[in-house]
């Protein structure tokens, strides 16, 4: 081919070109070392001197024509590769999304969450302890002596004698008096674990789940208790719901009340749920006994403080209609999906 058509045929194979792939192979047969360029060149020996400039000349203009085309041929194919792929890529915003399974969560650990959530918010500490526990921070401790008949109405599982499963999360709370005396304020929730010897049934297990509360500081009363306890009534059960305070007996308090909340059932007028009462039992609470602060280390007797402490199962049945303590533990796959999370 002269060098005419080598230019003529380079231009249209280049305008024939239709990828990336295609054009390479272009400028491989035309501007490689061995393409049909290189090879008119090797014919300017056999030129006069006279001839060889201006053949050279026609050559290099033709080397630029096909690289200028070259050029402007790859930077539209990469425009039109560009647009495929943003059309390829591009999301349908009107498309529905896509539901992904997300694990259920037990009930138990959602309302644990949601105390001990409310409780930060007012200041307090989330504190957590051992459940193997020694028999001097779960009853000595909590003013419950040796020879006291709270022991036996707890039933224990002993490990050894000094030694014992937790009956109830107040051994939390006197480790971290001991452990924060004589400073105070003090502000713990104190969720965990505990283990009773008793017979499973619809409204009683052997191991179920405590959060206890507690504080220490000065002029602390008891309607500081109530206005506590008030506020944690209305986030579980609903803004309307009103407490009332029982007289009541705990070795960790004195005075001590049964505190029960108007039934979000009902609203207090009276149901199956509530036993026609109109109010329901939900935790027992009162001032920290003078003898429990002494034995941690607090020798100010102007001191006070309130505890208070609820079952975590027991919330979530109320809350939830749950009629059988049971049925957080068999993992019935048709119980516990009718808390699935959507978020």
């Amino acid at each position: 081919m002269d060098l005419k058509e080598i230019m003529e045929k380079g231009l249209a194979a280049i305008g024939h070109a239709h990828s990336l792939e295609a054009l390479n192979d272009v400028r491989i047969e035309y501007l490689s070392k061995k393409g049909h360029l290189t090879k008119v060149m090797g014919t300017m020996k056999d030129l006069s001197n006279d001839e060889k400039p201006l053949f050279g000349k026609r050559v290099n203009e033709a080397k630029e024509a096909i690289d200028s085309a070259l050029k402007a041929k790859q930077q539209q194919l990469e425009s039109v590769r560009l647009d495929e792929k943003m059309k390829a890529d591009a999301i349908d915003v009107t498309m529905p999304g896509t539901l992904f399974n997300i694990g259920t969560q037990n009930p138990i650990i959602s309302i644990q969450r949601e105390i001990e959530e409310l409780f930060r918010e007012m200041g307090y500490q989330v504190v957590e302890g051992d459940e193997v526990e020694l028999d001097l921070y779960n009853f000595e401790r909590a003013n419950i002596p040796q020879d006291h008949p709270a022991r036996e109405m707890q039933d224990t599982f002993y490990i050894d004698e000094h030694t014992l499963l937790r009956t109830h999360t107040t051994a939390i709370q006197t480790r971290t008096l001991e452990a924060y005396a004589p400073h105070v304020p003090l502000k713990v929730i104190c969720p965990g674990k505990v283990y009773r010897r008793d017979d499973d049934d619809a409204t009683h297990s052997h191991q179920f789940v405590q959060i206890e509360g507690l504080v220490v500081g000065h002029g602390i009363t008891l309607s500081d208790l109530k206005g506590t306890l008030s506020l944690f009534a209305k986030r579980m059960f609903g803004e309307s719901r009103v407490i009332r305070f029982r007289p009541s007996y705990f070795q960790f308090t004195e005075p001590s009340v049964e505190v029960d909340v108007s039934c979000h059932i009902c609203d207090g007028k009276g149901c199956n749920v509530c036993k026609q009462t109109g109010w329901i039992e939900i935790l027992g609470a009162g001032m920290v006994h003078p003898q429990v602060l002494k034995d941690a280390g607090y020798t100010d007797e102007t001191l006070t403080g309130f505890a208070f402490g609820a079952g975590v199962e027991r919330i979530a049945m109320l809350k939830y209609g749950i009629e059988d303590i049971r049925s957080f533990y068999i993992n019935d796959k048709r119980f516990i999906e009718q808390f699935k999370r959507y978020e």
